[in-house]
């Protein structure tokens, strides 16, 4: 365990935040998103909620301040319809860590599959909430 990192954070998915660059993606994937389908390095985070790992990544990583699209998520598809408590349970670890972020992007499944398939990583999660993948662009890590 290390002071000031959230114990959340497995040793791998700190490598894998450490190792991206900046314009790098990462996904985090609910509990019905077929990660190893699209993506050859998948990390578990099984029983971890979206919120409790944003809340624990985002103050070590810089979102993409250059890119209108550092926050992505899934549309939804024809004749579903989005819960709006999911997007809110997101930006409150978002805006308390992140107050600069550029609105939540939303595109559609296969947009969104292609994203996952060119991503860095993809981060299998525990959380159940219908379209709760969302994607993080990595931004460049400011001087100290």
């Amino acid at each position: 365990m290390l002071k000031g990192i959230s114990p959340l954070l497995s040793p791998e998915l700190l490598a894998i935040l450490c190792t991206m660059g900046h314009g790098d993606e990462i996904v985090l994937a609910d509990a019905h998103f077929p990660g190893d389908t699209f993506n050859d390095h998948v990390i578990r985070a099984d029983g971890l909620r979206i919120p409790d790992l944003l809340d624990g990544i985002l103050p070590l990583f810089e979102l993409d301040q250059y890119a209108d699209d550092h926050l992505v998520m899934m549309a939804a598809v024809t004749g579903d319809q989005l819960d709006p408590a999911v997007e809110q349970s997101y930006l409150a670890p978002i805006k308390a860590h992140a107050p600069q972020h550029q609105a939540i992007t939303r595109i559609d499944r296969f947009e969104f599959y292609d994203r996952a398939r060119d991503a860095f990583a993809v981060v299998a999660t525990g959380e159940t909430a219908k379209y709760g993948n969302i994607i993080l662009k990595k931004g460049v890590t400011p001087s100290i």
